[in-house]
């Protein structure tokens, strides 16, 4: 198997500009996704100069931005905003604020109103239905399912991600959004399970091009790894 037999769609996760730059040139990606702890990871320190910069070097592949608030009202005024940088973005709304509150309401508002979203720090089956119960028909929607943090608690994310993938085509526009991917392997998982998007850290989309290597090779690249290292350590046994 190589990339190009995947179905599902890889994105890249971050918010190094000249990253995300070059993987839109370089066609290693789909799509892309940020939030606000990558926003911060990356030294980003004006969000709109970091949107408007984004949308104009990557005209054409989805764009994933997350609003800022904690309280519903905020965060629809945010979703406007957010919104009228490209027709390529997808508005990322949390599914709770801080406090537990659902955005559920807001969820079907913003979607009513056309706007285009990504629900993210999804972790169950019932908020899954939620969704897609409230978003409309046809407006496209990303549901963003947690699963490598699903898998960080000891849970086996797959029998839920599979459900997830059959609850979200159930209703035409959305797509079911595997999150927090945490090596090359969740990626084929996401194309077995029928998963639409993966949305991938830089470390593993460096590893992609590894997709069919024979692991025969691995023996030999590993000992050569060895090697080199105990050439550079100076240590020896005899």
């Amino acid at each position: 198997m190589v990339k190009a037999d995947l179905n599902v769609e890889v994105f890249a996760d971050g918010a190094d500009i000249e990253e995300m730059k070059a993987a839109y040139k370089n066609n290693e990606v789909d799509g892309f996704t940020t939030n606000p702890s990558l926003m911060a990871k990356a030294g980003v320190t004006d969000y709109k100069t970091f949107a408007e910069e984004a949308v104009r070097e990557i005209p054409d592949a989805s764009i994933s931005f997350e609003v800022f608030a904690d309280d519903l009202d905020t965060m629809a005024k945010e979703a406007e905003i957010l919104k009228q940088y490209g027709k390529n973005v997808f508005v990322k709304i949390p599914i709770v604020t801080t406090n537990g509150e659902s955005t559920i309401p807001l969820i079907k508002k913003l979607s009513a109103d056309n706007v285009h979203l990504n629900v993210t720090a999804v972790y169950t089956l019932d908020q899954v239905k939620a969704i897609t119960e409230a978003v409309t028909e046809g407006v496209p929607t990303y549901i963003s399912v947690f699963a490598g943090r699903i898998a960080d608690t000891g849970v086996d994310p797959l029998p839920l991600m599979k459900e997830s993938v059959e609850i979200a085509h159930s209703k035409e526009g959305i797509k079911l959004l595997w999150a927090s991917c945490r090596e090359l392997f969740n990626v084929i998982q996401a194309d077995e399970i029928g998963a639409d998007i993966i949305t991938c850290p830089a470390g593993v989309i460096s590893k992609i091009p590894n997709i069919g290597r024979d692991v025969n090779e691995l023996s030999v690249d590993t000992v050569k790894g060895f090697a080199k290292d105990i050439q550079k350590s100076g240590l020896s046994i005899l």
